[in-house]
Order: structure tokens, then C-alpha cells, then sequence
């Protein structure tokens, strides 16, 4: 174990990435550049210990306090970010971006209202948020129990947008931008122009393998990975996996899309039943992580979405 974690900040010092990484709360604080940090929860399945913070959160501290993208999957997953945070400043939290639909990209905002930071999210996220409510806090409560997830109230965006957002926050630019649905209806990315670092939510995933379900749409989401490369990031803190570069992200994200969407289309194209679009070879993605129980699924829900192109 010792081992490879040496060989996982090898990785990150190849990558340009800091090793002052710092374990708080159940989640790491890596470094990305000045100033600017990924706060990386674990792979493992929503439960009782990481409070729903199985994803990545982006941190910024500025003159003015900090910015944190995506505030925790719950009440108490939102105060477990808090721990990390003030491993690293003791500035407060001013404002939380809500980078898509999924609970961890939200569920936590009532934490952070209460300390008054200002909620920022795509005017479609929103929307997603409400119409999915009740499906949330009954999945939650099934994986997590109803005392982890107590202080979890469904609280929303104070200020939201409909494609785009720009704002200046410590002697930092901000851009958000919604282009379209990837993993989730209402997924943006925030860019820093002066940092060159790009904040993509789960519009990009690396280390485990992403996950395709009804809220995302698989054609659109390849469309949205361009227009969030096409700004080039040097930097990119992912919505799972720790911080990363362009090319690693195209490898394990757009690929792998792209991948799916073709060896399927085929299936669809020959007249092929589903069973034969779930079977297709996928073995070359077996690396990532959580493989074996997404990977089939996946399939499944890509030949559904295709099925009615």
C-alpha cells in the first residue's frame, strides 16, 4: 500500500501537479497550482462513512475568501469539505458553484447557506435537482441511513444562468459555462483564464470509470467534452478522480464515450438485439476502476439512449 501511494505522487509531480497533499476528513487535498486545489473523495459506493462525498471538489482561496466548487453529497459531507479545507486556509467559504445534477454537485448547499455563501448553478441544474428530489433522498437513505444523512435538506441556487456566467471573485475570473447535458442535464465547467485551469465537473472522469445513466445524454456529452477542450486547460480538476491533464481525460472519458457509442451503433445498425450491444468488449477500459460493476450497465443504458436517436 505504502508503495503505491509513492507511485501515485511520483504520477502527480510528472504531471506538474503539487505532493503536498494532506489527508482531512476521509478526503484528500491535492494541490493543482497556486492557489488552486482538488479535494478528492473516495471511489468506493455512496455510504455512512464518506457522507456521499464518493466524487471531486474544486477549491480556490482568493483575497476575498474562497470558492468551492460543488458543496458535498449531504449536510455532514459538506462539513467533512469544510475540515479539508481548513487543513489549508481558515478564509471562509463565499461562494459554492453547483457544477451539475448529480447529489453530490448540490445536496450539501444547506450547509454552506448557513454560513453565507452565495449558490451559483445552471438554471438547468436546478430544474434536474427538482424534478429528481424524492429519488435522491430515497436512494441516500437506503445507502447512507437516515442519521448520516440528517441536517440534508434540498436547498437551491440562489443565483442561476441559462449557458453562461462570469464572474471576478478575489482578483480571480470565472467562467461558467453550460453548453449542454453530458453526465447530468444541467453539467457546466468553470474556467480560470489566468490560471488555465479548467473545473469540469463530471463532464470528465479519470481513474474509475464513468457512469451513464437516464439523466445524461451520451451524444451530447462528447459535443460538451469539446467545447470544455477546446479552451485547452493545462490543468483539470476532474468530478472524479484527482486532478489531471487534457490527455489523460480524453483517454478515459471522451474515448471511452466515443468507444461505446460506436461499437453500439453498429449493433443498433445491424439489427442486433440489446443483450449483443451489452456484450460488446470493453476489456481495454478494464484499468479503470469500478469496471466490472458499471461497465456492462453502461452499455446497456448507451443502446437505450441510441435506440431512439
Amino acid at each position: 500500500m505504502v508503495k503505491m501511494k509513492s507511485m501515485m505522487l511520483a504520477a502527480l509531480v510528472a504531471l506538474g501537479f503539487g505532493v503536498n497533499a494532506v489527508q482531512a476528513a476521509g478526503l484528500q487535498v491535492q494541490q493543482v497550482t497556486d492557489n488552486v486545489y482538488a479535494i478528492v473523495g473516495p471511489v468506493e459506493q455512496r455510504n455512512a462513512t464518506n457522507f456521499a462525498n464518493n466524487a471531486t471538489f474544486g477549491m480556490v482561496v482568493t483575497n476575498d475568501g474562497v470558492l468551492l466548487v460543488d458543496p458535498g453529497g449531504s449536510y455532514k459531507g459538506a462539513a467533512q469539505i469544510d475540515a479539508a479545507i481548513k487543513t489549508i486556509t481558515d478564509k471562509p467559504v463565499k461562494i459554492v458553484i453547483n457544477s451539475g445534477g448529480q447529489d453530490h454537485r448540490w445536496l450539501g448547499n444547506g450547509y454552506w447557506k448557513e454560513r453565507g455563501a452565495r449558490i451559483i448553478a445552471s438554471q438547468a441544474a436546478v430544474d434536474d435537482h427538482k424534478a429528481r428530489l424524492n429519488d435522491y433522498f430515497f436512494a441516500l437513505t437506503n445507502l447512507m441511513g437516515e442519521e448520516a444523512l440528517a441536517g440534508t435538506e434540498a436547498v437551491f441556487a440562489d443565483d442561476t444562468f441559462e449557458s453562461e456566467l462570469d464572474l471576478v471573485f478575489g482578483g480571480q475570473r470565472f467562467e461558467i459555462r453550460h453548453v449542454g447535458s453530458a453526465h447530468t442535464l444541467g453539467d457546466a465547467f468553470i474556467w480560470m483564464p489566468d490560471t488555465k485551469v479548467m473545473f469540469s465537473g463530471d463532464i470528465v472522469y479519470v481513474d474509475r470509470m464513468l457512469g451513464i445513466g437516464p439523466a445524461g445524454d451520451s451524444a451530447s456529452w462528447l459535443d460538451v467534452f469539446e467545447v470544455m477542450a477546446d479552451y485547452n486547460p493545462q490543468y483539470i480538476v476532474p468530478g472524479h478522480g484527482p486532478a489531471t491533464d487534457l490527455k489523460r481525460a480524453i483517454a478515459e472519458t471522451y474515448d471511452y464515450l466515443a468507444y461505446l457509442r460506436t461499437m453500439i451503433g453498429r449493433v443498433i445498425q445491424n439489427g442486433g438485439p440489446i443483450e449483443e450491444g451489452i456484450a460488446i468488449d470493453q476489456s481495454m477500459f478494464s484499468h479503470l476502476k469500478v469496471f466490472t460493476q458499471i461497465a456492462k450497465r453502461n452499455s446497456q443504458n448507451v443502446f437505450m439512449q441510441m435506440e431512439f436517436e
